[in-house]
């Protein structure tokens, strides 16, 4: 039951990656390719939820929000609920938005991004040779 419903999700995610919006393509041409320093994938299934835009490190989603968002916003609210507790940032932008600013709606990606990193802990790595320099000569 649990890989039918994974199966639905893909299947969906990828109709939805074939009929992107305007708006979707506008954003997508500046966040392909790295180009904003890290990977984005688009219409990414997750869970039983399919995301506009993904980062995966550092974790980011980013949502287009058409008018339809009006009449469910509780359902919005728990695909958030559902991002932040994998502890994905979200970030949402009205549809046209991209249309009208992408510099602008690129700047704050940007910004949570740098905010993001910032906030990563940075791994500790074993310090090489450490046993050896304890070690008495003979």
């Amino acid at each position: 039951m649990q890989n039918q419903s994974k199966s639905k999700v893909q299947r969906h995610a990828r109709a939805l990656r074939r009929e992107m919006t305007d708006s979707e393509r506008h954003l997508w041409s500046r966040l392909r390719g790295e180009q904003l320093g890290v990977k984005f994938r688009r219409q990414h299934p997750f869970g039983a939820y399919v995301a506009d835009f993904v980062c995966l490190e550092p974790k980011l989603i980013v949502e287009l929000d058409g008018s339809q968002h009006v009449d469910q916003i509780e359902y919005d609210a728990a695909r958030d609920r559902f991002f932040r507790a994998h502890g994905f940032e979200v970030l949402r932008f009205a549809t046209d938005e991209p249309l009208r600013n992408r510099d602008g709606v690129c700047t704050v990606i940007l910004e949570t991004l740098k905010g993001l990193a910032a906030r990563a802990p940075t791994p500790t790595l074993p310090q090489r040779g450490r046993e050896q320099d304890n070690l008495e000569p003979t």
